[in-house]
């Protein structure tokens, strides 16, 4: 039976080849999101050949992530299904895209109840369009930042480990000065950027950090999620300083064309159900939504 173990930073080694092998664009699978988040779903991930099988706590319920990679998939589902059974845990599985969804039905006919989670739906985007806010759905993007630039002495600067401890001051007002309109499960996305930010070069996090008139208004960071799309796992800015979070997001992507020039999207990663985020993630027009379903398993 497979043994599931806790998440680390030396299984990086092994987890990120096979993270390329599955190329996906989702946000579920890079290993930077599999680490960072640990407090909040419990994570823990085994090998089964050339794949990653991850279990975890979803709404306090055990469930398991598509074994991505390459090879089989028939004896890593099994795998799975083996253990759930031995642990009397329902067997389901998250985080499943339209492929996996496919190889799913083609191994296992009329074996799964599939559920598409809204809320867990990716936003995709050019990075092109990112970068210049070129055409006419991005104008009021574009005017934000010339604005921001024309009232500040401003730069954009990559993420260091020089810089990291006043963007975490930075963190903390911007905690302090949302806290009332934010859900509190806010203290979870705090926990990982704090872990994030601990294990920044270790995890190969690329970010940057903005600097008006000499003072911190905004970071980002991310990884790669596949050979062409960069996953953005945090973006904060000061709320109320106009053009900070498109120049944040504008920044970032400048930055990321420049180090991976193969990249051509951009996943800025689902709105966890809050309509104020959805709002905001869809005004940047995304080329299109990443969507994701749970399997459930039939019993017999």
């Amino acid at each position: 039976m497979i043994e599931f173990k806790p998440v680390t930073l030396k299984c990086k080694e092994w987890v990120d080849p096979v993270v390329m092998k599955e190329n996906s664009r989702s946000a579920d699978f890079n290993f930077g999101n599999i680490y960072i988040w640990d407090k909040r779903y419990r994570q823990l991930i085994a090998r089964h050949e050339d794949r990653v099988l991850t279990k975890l706590r979803y709404d306090g319920k055990p469930t398991f992530v598509f074994p991505i990679g390459s090879g089989p998939l028939r004896p890593a589902i099994e795998a799975i299904r083996e253990y759930a059974a031995f642990k009397g845990y329902p067997f389901t599985i998250r985080g499943i895209t339209g492929e996996n969804r496919a190889l799913l039905e083609q191994h296992y006919p009329d074996r799964f109840i599939f559920t598409e989670d809204t809320v867990c739906s990716d936003y995709i985007y050019s990075i092109e369009k990112l970068s210049t806010y070129s055409g006419k759905a991005l104008h009021g993007k574009k005017n934000h930042c010339n604005r921001f630039e024309a009232e500040h002495d401003w730069q954009f600067l990559p993420i260091n480990r020089a810089i990291i401890p006043y963007c975490l001051d930075m963190l903390c007002l911007w905690d302090e000065d949302n806290s009332e309109r934010l859900d509190k499960s806010i203290s979870y996305e705090h926990d990982a950027i704090i872990r994030a930010f601990a294990a920044y070069e270790e995890l190969g996090l690329l970010g940057g950090v903005l600097i008006a008139d000499g003072d911190i208004v905004g970071f980002s960071m991310g990884e790669l999620a596949c050979r062409d799309t960069f996953d953005v796992h945090f973006e904060k800015a000061v709320y109320s300083m106009n053009g900070a979070y498109p120049m944040v997001c504008r920044e970032l992507s400048r930055l990321v064309m420049e180090r991976y020039p193969d990249v051509k999207y951009i996943n800025r990663e689902d709105d966890m159900g809050f309509e104020s985020l959805r709002q905001s993630k869809l005004s940047y027009k995304p080329e299109y939504l990443l969507k994701k379903y749970t399997a459930r398993w039939i019993d017999d």
